[in-house]
């Protein structure tokens, strides 16, 4: 039998040393060590990884650390929501997201432009300069191409971005593909709108994203998923797992809980009802802040990739 533990600080403790100690603190600090674990398996024996995200992640500056693991070979399939797409182009092009507070006055920010998402705000000028940047990168890649799936338009803006920090550049430099099912559900869908309606052939094919998602796996793999926040990229996600024969490995970040029966809150346990994880899969929820929780973990999983060489 196991018995909780005392958290105790040492000198020069590294985020690793304090995840090792969350082994058998109790609650969510447990499942939490036990992520980081599940991660250290997934990464040291290159399973086949698809991380899929909510826009908030990047809207909170989880952003460089996405095109980092992509960076170092970690990912081999992204899927996210349309605001992601629309803040990493914004920040590639040097937006910056003022801070603000969580009872902030709406009604003052919304006159002064400013829109609040939490305690972070993305102003209408951060928007207009987005609209006129989108109209000339969409313009320039329907100057080559009229018909694509949404992952090669994707490609096609990450080859028109030069920052490092970002998840578009890294993907298209390491040819990892990025699904958005959901790419109208955001400003970048009213660019789209308006770029068809100049171009009557300009075409984007979302079922064929569907086929190359579920091809991304395949039943021999080793398979790791990462699903932090929920919504369409997770759902989108589990399809391919559920049908390649379930995930081998999975980590859930969510503030959601499964009472409703939400997907976004729904367990790694349920769903291996549905097939989307295998029985004996290693898997984990940890229910929490995900722009807390998922760097803590990854940053003790990278120490020790690091040690060991692999990365």
């Amino acid at each position: 039998m196991e018995f909780v533990s005392e958290i105790k600080w040492k000198p020069n403790s590294s985020v690793s040393d304090l995840l090792s100690q969350f082994k058998a603190n109790g609650f969510q600090s447990t499942e939490l060590n036990k992520a980081s674990e599940v991660l250290y398996k997934v990464w040291s024996q290159k399973a086949k990884v698809v991380l899929t995200f909510t826009s908030n992640m990047v809207t909170a500056g989880l952003r460089s650390l996405f095109a980092q693991l992509i960076e170092l070979g970690l990912v081999d399939a992204v899927i996210t929501t349309a605001g992601s797409i629309e803040e990493d182009i914004m920040k590639a092009k040097g937006e910056k997201f003022p801070l603000t507070r969580f009872r902030a006055d709406d009604i003052e920010l919304h006159e002064k432009g400013h829109n609040r998402v939490g305690n972070i705000i993305i102003t209408n000028d951060s928007y207009g300069r987005f609209e006129g940047l989108m109209k000339d990168m969409i313009d320039e890649i329907l100057t080559k191409k009229s018909e694509m799936s949404v992952s090669e338009f994707l490609f096609e803006i990450g080859k028109k971005l030069n920052d490092k920090d970002s998840i578009l550049y890294q993907a298209s430099k390491h040819k990892v593909p990025i699904f958005c099912p959901a790419i109208t559900d955001g400003s970048i869908g009213f660019h789209l709108y308006l770029a068809k309606d100049r171009r009557k052939n300009f075409h984007l094919d979302v079922i064929d994203d569907f086929k190359k998602m579920m091809f991304t796996l395949s039943p021999d793999d080793t398979k790791g998923f990462i699903a932090l926040g929920g919504g369409v990229s997770k759902h989108f996600g589990l399809l391919g797992t559920m049908i390649n024969g379930g995930a081998d490995y999975a980590v859930y970040m969510t503030t959601s809980t499964g009472w409703s029966g939400s997907l976004s809150g729904a367990s790694t346990n349920e769903a291996k009802s549905w097939g989307k994880i295998k029985d004996d899969s290693d898997s984990v929820t940890v229910i929490g802040d995900v722009s807390i929780n998922f760097p803590m973990a990854v940053f003790a999983v990278l120490d020790r990739l690091k040690k060991e060489e692999v990365i």
